[in-house]
Protein backbone atom coordinates (compact mmCIF):
# COMPACT_ATOMS: atom_id res chain seq x y z
CA UNK A 1 0.00 0.00 0.00
CA UNK A 2 1.92 3.16 -1.22
CA UNK A 3 1.66 6.36 1.26
CA UNK A 4 3.10 10.29 0.76
CA UNK A 5 6.74 11.20 2.09
CA UNK A 6 4.71 14.23 4.43
CA UNK A 7 1.76 14.57 5.62
CA UNK A 8 -0.06 17.12 8.19
CA UNK A 9 0.02 17.43 11.75
CA UNK A 10 -1.43 19.85 14.23
CA UNK A 11 1.67 20.35 16.04
CA UNK A 12 1.99 22.56 19.48
CA UNK A 13 4.39 24.98 19.29
CA UNK A 14 4.00 26.58 22.82
CA UNK A 15 0.99 26.76 25.09
CA UNK A 16 -2.42 27.91 23.08
CA UNK A 17 -0.79 27.50 19.92
CA UNK A 18 -1.04 25.01 17.65
CA UNK A 19 -0.41 25.10 13.51
CA UNK A 20 -1.53 22.58 10.87
CA UNK A 21 1.98 22.36 9.53
CA UNK A 22 3.77 19.39 6.57
CA UNK A 23 5.92 17.23 7.93
CA UNK A 24 7.67 14.06 7.09
CA UNK A 25 5.94 11.03 7.79
CA UNK A 26 7.62 9.06 10.38
CA UNK A 27 10.28 6.36 9.49
CA UNK A 28 9.72 3.07 10.29
CA UNK A 29 11.61 0.80 12.28
CA UNK A 30 12.24 -2.78 12.78
CA UNK A 31 8.92 -4.30 14.57
CA UNK A 32 6.73 -1.00 13.75
CA UNK A 33 3.76 -0.51 12.06
CA UNK A 34 2.38 3.05 9.88
CA UNK A 35 -0.76 3.49 10.61
CA UNK A 36 -3.07 5.97 8.80
CA UNK A 37 -4.86 7.43 11.18
CA UNK A 38 -8.89 7.29 11.07
CA UNK A 39 -9.79 9.25 13.98
CA UNK A 40 -8.47 10.16 17.73
CA UNK A 41 -10.48 10.71 20.51
CA UNK A 42 -9.93 14.54 22.36
CA UNK A 43 -8.71 13.42 26.09
CA UNK A 44 -8.31 15.94 28.95
CA UNK A 45 -4.87 15.79 29.07
CA UNK A 46 -4.58 16.64 25.27
CA UNK A 47 -6.42 20.14 26.39
CA UNK A 48 -4.22 20.50 29.47
CA UNK A 49 -0.86 20.38 28.09
CA UNK A 50 -2.59 22.98 25.02
CA UNK A 51 -3.40 25.22 28.49
CA UNK A 52 -0.26 24.94 30.11
CA UNK A 53 2.40 23.29 28.67
CA UNK A 54 2.30 20.30 31.10
CA UNK A 55 0.93 17.80 33.27
CA UNK A 56 2.41 16.73 36.65
CA UNK A 57 6.29 16.26 35.83
CA UNK A 58 5.51 16.29 32.41
CA UNK A 59 6.43 19.18 30.82
CA UNK A 60 6.62 19.97 26.73
CA UNK A 61 10.06 21.87 26.19
CA UNK A 62 9.63 21.72 22.24
CA UNK A 63 7.21 21.31 19.20
CA UNK A 64 4.77 17.95 19.74
CA UNK A 65 1.85 16.40 18.08
CA UNK A 66 -0.89 15.43 20.94
CA UNK A 67 -3.47 12.93 20.91
CA UNK A 68 -3.66 9.10 21.83
CA UNK A 69 -7.09 7.84 21.24
CA UNK A 70 -6.16 6.54 17.92
CA UNK A 71 -7.74 3.77 15.18
CA UNK A 72 -6.29 3.55 11.53
CA UNK A 73 -5.41 1.12 9.45
CA UNK A 74 -1.93 -0.04 8.67
CA UNK A 75 -0.17 0.71 5.69
CA UNK A 76 2.95 -0.31 5.87
CA UNK A 77 5.32 -2.71 7.81
CA UNK A 78 8.64 -1.92 9.03
CA UNK A 79 11.41 -5.33 9.19
CA UNK A 80 10.38 -8.32 10.74
CA UNK A 81 6.89 -7.34 10.58
CA UNK A 82 4.62 -9.69 8.92
CA UNK A 83 3.51 -7.85 5.14
CA UNK A 84 -0.27 -9.71 5.50
CA UNK A 85 -0.94 -6.94 7.93
CA UNK A 86 -1.26 -4.22 5.67
CA UNK A 87 -5.24 -2.97 5.44
CA UNK A 88 -5.68 -4.45 8.76
CA UNK A 89 -7.74 -1.77 11.07
CA UNK A 90 -6.67 -1.21 14.57
CA UNK A 91 -7.30 0.61 17.60
CA UNK A 92 -3.70 1.78 18.82
CA UNK A 93 -2.20 0.98 22.50
CA UNK A 94 -0.11 4.76 22.77
CA UNK A 95 2.97 3.40 24.76
CA UNK A 96 6.19 1.86 24.29
CA UNK A 97 7.63 -0.02 26.74
CA UNK A 98 11.05 -1.12 27.24
CA UNK A 99 10.38 -4.80 27.28
CA UNK A 100 13.33 -5.06 29.56
CA UNK A 101 12.88 -4.07 32.73
CA UNK A 102 11.93 -5.68 35.98
CA UNK A 103 8.16 -4.09 35.30
CA UNK A 104 8.07 -5.03 31.59
CA UNK A 105 9.53 -8.73 32.87
CA UNK A 106 6.64 -9.25 35.19
CA UNK A 107 3.74 -7.75 33.05
CA UNK A 108 3.71 -4.64 34.63
CA UNK A 109 4.78 -2.76 31.79
CA UNK A 110 2.71 0.37 32.27
CA UNK A 111 4.95 0.88 35.05
CA UNK A 112 8.06 0.53 33.00
CA UNK A 113 10.49 3.80 34.14
CA UNK A 114 11.58 4.18 30.01
CA UNK A 115 8.22 3.90 28.55
CA UNK A 116 7.14 6.42 25.66
CA UNK A 117 3.75 7.76 25.56
CA UNK A 118 2.35 8.89 22.71
CA UNK A 119 1.24 12.88 23.27
CA UNK A 120 3.25 13.28 25.56
CA UNK A 121 6.76 15.14 25.45
CA UNK A 122 9.05 14.03 24.07
CA UNK A 123 7.11 11.55 21.74
CA UNK A 124 4.50 12.70 19.19
CA UNK A 125 1.42 11.73 19.23
CA UNK A 126 -1.45 10.73 16.81
CA UNK A 127 -3.15 14.44 15.41
CA UNK A 128 -1.68 13.84 12.41
CA UNK A 129 -2.68 11.95 8.83
CA UNK A 130 -0.26 8.87 9.85
CA UNK A 131 1.48 7.38 13.27
CA UNK A 132 4.29 4.89 13.90
CA UNK A 133 3.54 2.29 16.67
CA UNK A 134 4.83 -1.22 17.90
CA UNK A 135 3.51 -3.87 15.74
CA UNK A 136 1.82 -5.69 18.65
CA UNK A 137 0.39 -2.44 20.30
CA UNK A 138 -1.10 -2.16 17.16
CA UNK A 139 -4.23 -4.30 18.12
CA UNK A 140 -6.65 -5.34 15.32
CA UNK A 141 -10.16 -5.02 15.34
CA UNK A 142 -13.07 -6.92 13.95
CA UNK A 143 -13.87 -4.93 10.54
CA UNK A 144 -17.41 -4.52 11.77
CA UNK A 145 -16.01 -2.02 14.39
CA UNK A 146 -15.96 1.85 12.86
CA UNK A 147 -12.87 3.88 13.33
CA UNK A 148 -14.89 6.13 16.48
CA UNK A 149 -15.39 3.19 18.28
CA UNK A 150 -11.61 1.88 17.64
CA UNK A 151 -10.36 5.04 18.66
CA UNK A 152 -12.57 5.05 21.87
CA UNK A 153 -10.77 1.48 23.11
CA UNK A 154 -8.04 3.61 24.79
CA UNK A 155 -10.54 5.35 27.00
CA UNK A 156 -12.68 1.87 27.92
CA UNK A 157 -8.98 0.33 28.29
CA UNK A 158 -8.88 3.39 31.12
CA UNK A 159 -12.07 2.16 32.54
CA UNK A 160 -11.42 -1.79 32.59
CA UNK A 161 -7.83 -1.20 34.10
CA UNK A 162 -10.06 0.83 36.93
CA UNK A 163 -12.47 -1.59 37.10
CA UNK A 164 -9.94 -4.31 37.75
CA UNK A 165 -7.92 -2.61 39.91
CA UNK A 166 -10.88 -1.98 42.44
CA UNK A 167 -11.81 -5.20 42.03
CA UNK A 168 -15.40 -4.95 40.58
CA UNK A 169 -16.99 -8.63 40.13
CA UNK A 170 -20.45 -10.00 39.92
CA UNK A 171 -22.82 -8.61 42.14
CA UNK A 172 -20.21 -5.53 43.64
CA UNK A 173 -22.01 -2.48 44.33
CA UNK A 174 -20.18 0.67 43.54
CA UNK A 175 -20.09 4.35 43.36
CA UNK A 176 -18.26 6.17 40.42
CA UNK A 177 -17.49 10.47 41.38
CA UNK A 178 -17.17 12.31 37.95
CA UNK A 179 -20.07 12.00 35.11
CA UNK A 180 -17.36 12.82 32.40
CA UNK A 181 -16.56 9.94 29.72
CA UNK A 182 -14.32 8.43 32.04
CA UNK A 183 -16.91 8.00 34.60
CA UNK A 184 -19.92 7.12 32.19
CA UNK A 185 -17.14 4.10 30.78
CA UNK A 186 -16.60 3.41 34.47
CA UNK A 187 -19.88 2.70 34.88
CA UNK A 188 -20.48 0.54 31.90
CA UNK A 189 -17.50 -1.22 32.33
CA UNK A 190 -18.20 -1.96 35.40
CA UNK A 191 -21.67 -3.59 34.96
CA UNK A 192 -20.25 -5.52 32.25
CA UNK A 193 -17.63 -6.89 34.72
CA UNK A 194 -21.04 -7.67 36.97
CA UNK A 195 -22.02 -4.79 39.24
CA UNK A 196 -25.36 -5.27 40.14
CA UNK A 197 -25.25 -1.30 41.54
CA UNK A 198 -23.96 1.23 40.15
CA UNK A 199 -24.21 4.95 41.80
CA UNK A 200 -23.15 8.32 40.02
CA UNK A 201 -22.50 11.60 41.67
CA UNK A 202 -21.70 14.59 39.07
CA UNK A 203 -23.02 18.15 39.50
CA UNK A 204 -23.79 18.90 35.45
CA UNK A 205 -27.63 18.54 34.74
CA UNK A 206 -26.94 16.67 31.57
CA UNK A 207 -24.09 14.82 32.62
CA UNK A 208 -26.16 13.16 35.21
CA UNK A 209 -28.91 12.56 32.44
CA UNK A 210 -26.41 11.14 30.17
CA UNK A 211 -24.77 8.46 32.81
CA UNK A 212 -28.38 7.33 33.84
CA UNK A 213 -28.99 6.17 30.30
CA UNK A 214 -25.51 4.50 29.59
CA UNK A 215 -24.83 2.64 32.99
CA UNK A 216 -26.08 4.46 36.04
CA UNK A 217 -28.47 3.08 38.79
CA UNK A 218 -28.75 5.88 40.12
CA UNK A 219 -27.39 9.77 39.53
CA UNK A 220 -27.25 12.03 42.72
CA UNK A 221 -26.35 16.09 42.65
CA UNK A 222 -23.25 15.98 44.58
CA UNK A 223 -25.02 20.05 45.87
CA UNK A 224 -27.46 17.99 47.46
CA UNK A 225 -26.84 14.56 47.84
CA UNK A 226 -27.03 12.82 51.34
CA UNK A 227 -24.32 10.51 51.08
CA UNK A 228 -24.78 9.26 54.62
CA UNK A 229 -27.57 6.96 53.74
CA UNK A 230 -24.51 4.90 51.83
CA UNK A 231 -22.36 4.58 54.70
CA UNK A 232 -20.42 1.38 54.53
CA UNK A 233 -22.33 -0.03 51.62
CA UNK A 234 -19.94 -0.11 48.20
CA UNK A 235 -17.55 -2.47 47.76
CA UNK A 236 -15.77 -0.52 44.96
CA UNK A 237 -15.37 3.80 44.57
CA UNK A 238 -14.25 5.55 41.60
CA UNK A 239 -13.45 8.62 41.51
CA UNK A 240 -13.43 9.77 37.60
CA UNK A 241 -13.48 13.59 38.83
CA UNK A 242 -10.12 14.22 40.91
CA UNK A 243 -12.05 16.22 42.70
CA UNK A 244 -10.95 16.51 46.58
CA UNK A 245 -13.84 17.37 47.94
CA UNK A 246 -15.61 14.39 45.93
CA UNK A 247 -13.21 12.35 47.36
CA UNK A 248 -13.37 13.04 50.82
CA UNK A 249 -17.07 12.84 50.98
CA UNK A 250 -17.48 9.45 49.40
CA UNK A 251 -14.90 7.39 51.32
CA UNK A 252 -17.52 6.93 54.18
CA UNK A 253 -19.49 5.48 51.82
CA UNK A 254 -16.71 2.17 51.44
CA UNK A 255 -17.74 -1.25 53.18
CA UNK A 256 -14.87 -2.40 55.49
CA UNK A 257 -12.63 -4.42 53.25
CA UNK A 258 -13.73 -2.32 50.04
CA UNK A 259 -11.26 -0.55 47.79
CA UNK A 260 -11.22 2.86 46.69
CA UNK A 261 -9.60 3.63 42.78
CA UNK A 262 -8.06 7.09 41.76
CA UNK A 263 -8.62 7.77 38.36
CA UNK A 264 -9.10 11.24 38.13
CA UNK A 265 -6.31 13.90 37.92
CA UNK A 266 -6.69 16.55 41.01
CA UNK A 267 -4.12 18.28 42.95
CA UNK A 268 -0.57 16.70 44.02
CA UNK A 269 -1.85 16.46 47.19
CA UNK A 270 -4.51 14.95 49.47
CA UNK A 271 -5.93 14.60 52.90
CA UNK A 272 -7.28 11.52 53.90
CA UNK A 273 -9.13 9.97 57.13
CA UNK A 274 -6.74 7.70 57.91
CA UNK A 275 -8.03 5.93 60.72
CA UNK A 276 -10.79 5.04 58.98
CA UNK A 277 -8.99 3.68 56.42
CA UNK A 278 -6.81 1.54 58.97
CA UNK A 279 -9.70 0.68 60.61
CA UNK A 280 -11.80 -0.33 58.18
CA UNK A 281 -8.97 -1.93 56.09
CA UNK A 282 -9.66 0.23 53.17
CA UNK A 283 -7.30 -0.08 50.07
CA UNK A 284 -6.27 2.75 48.74
CA UNK A 285 -5.11 2.76 45.37
CA UNK A 286 -4.13 4.82 41.57
CA UNK A 287 -4.57 4.27 38.34
CA UNK A 288 -1.81 5.14 35.56
CA UNK A 289 -2.95 4.69 32.23
CA UNK A 290 -3.29 1.24 31.45
CA UNK A 291 -1.57 -2.74 31.18
CA UNK A 292 -2.81 -5.79 29.05
CA UNK A 293 -6.22 -3.82 28.61
CA UNK A 294 -6.78 -3.85 24.66
CA UNK A 295 -8.65 -6.83 24.23
CA UNK A 296 -10.93 -7.11 26.83
CA UNK A 297 -11.60 -3.59 26.09
CA UNK A 298 -11.79 -4.17 21.57
CA UNK A 299 -14.50 -7.14 22.95
CA UNK A 300 -16.78 -4.79 25.20
CA UNK A 301 -17.12 -2.36 22.75
CA UNK A 302 -17.09 -5.03 19.76
CA UNK A 303 -19.96 -7.13 21.30
CA UNK A 304 -22.27 -4.09 22.40
CA UNK A 305 -21.44 -4.35 26.38
CA UNK A 306 -20.07 -1.05 26.48
CA UNK A 307 -21.52 1.05 24.40
CA UNK A 308 -19.51 4.41 22.86
CA UNK A 309 -21.51 5.69 20.34
CA UNK A 310 -23.79 8.59 22.17
CA UNK A 311 -20.07 9.59 23.46
CA UNK A 312 -19.33 11.26 20.56
CA UNK A 313 -20.70 14.70 20.22
CA UNK A 314 -18.59 16.88 18.04
CA UNK A 315 -15.91 16.17 15.17
CA UNK A 316 -13.18 18.43 13.57
CA UNK A 317 -10.90 17.91 10.88
CA UNK A 318 -6.96 18.47 11.41
CA UNK A 319 -7.19 21.98 10.72
CA UNK A 320 -10.06 22.32 13.76
CA UNK A 321 -7.87 20.61 16.53
CA UNK A 322 -7.65 23.91 19.10
CA UNK A 323 -11.54 23.84 18.74
CA UNK A 324 -11.68 20.48 19.50
CA UNK A 325 -9.14 20.78 22.15
CA UNK A 326 -11.21 23.41 24.13
CA UNK A 327 -15.10 21.94 23.35
CA UNK A 328 -15.27 20.37 26.32
CA UNK A 329 -15.00 23.88 27.82
CA UNK A 330 -17.02 26.02 25.29
CA UNK A 331 -19.78 23.46 24.99
CA UNK A 332 -21.71 22.81 28.14
CA UNK A 333 -23.51 19.59 26.27
CA UNK A 334 -20.34 18.07 24.74
CA UNK A 335 -18.92 14.69 26.10
CA UNK A 336 -16.28 13.36 23.34
CA UNK A 337 -15.16 15.18 20.61
CA UNK A 338 -12.75 13.38 17.77
CA UNK A 339 -10.26 14.79 15.24
CA UNK A 340 -11.19 12.37 11.71
CA UNK A 341 -8.10 13.32 9.47
CA UNK A 342 -10.26 12.97 6.52
CA UNK A 343 -12.55 16.22 7.55
CA UNK A 344 -9.63 18.48 6.96
CA UNK A 345 -9.97 21.16 5.39
CA UNK A 346 -6.72 21.79 2.55
CA UNK A 347 -4.91 24.71 1.88
CA UNK A 348 -2.16 26.74 0.70
CA UNK A 349 -1.40 28.20 3.99
CA UNK A 350 0.31 25.16 5.86
CA UNK A 351 3.28 25.72 6.96
CA UNK A 352 6.26 23.00 6.57
CA UNK A 353 8.60 21.69 9.25
CA UNK A 354 11.64 19.96 8.22
CA UNK A 355 12.26 18.00 11.53
CA UNK A 356 11.03 14.37 11.67
CA UNK A 357 8.38 13.80 14.84
CA UNK A 358 9.48 11.20 16.69
CA UNK A 359 8.07 8.08 17.03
Amino acid sequence: MQYPETMLASVLSAPEAIELTQVPVPALEAGTVLVRVTAVGVCGSDTHFYETGAIGDIVVRGPIVLGHETAGEIVAVGPGVDPSRVGTKVAVEPQTPCRRCEFCKEGSYHLCREIRFYGAWPIDGSFAEYAVIDDDFAHEVPASMTAEQAALVEPVSVAVHACRRGGVTAGSRVLITGAGPIGVLNAQVARAFGATEIVMSDPIPHRREFAAQHGASVVLDPADADLSVYEEHFDVYIDASGNARAILAALPTIRPGGTAVLVGMGGNQLEIPIAMIQHREITLTGTFRYVNTWPTAIDLVATGAVVVDPLVTGRFGLDGVEEALLKGKSDPLAIKTMVIPSLTKRSDQVSTADAVLTA
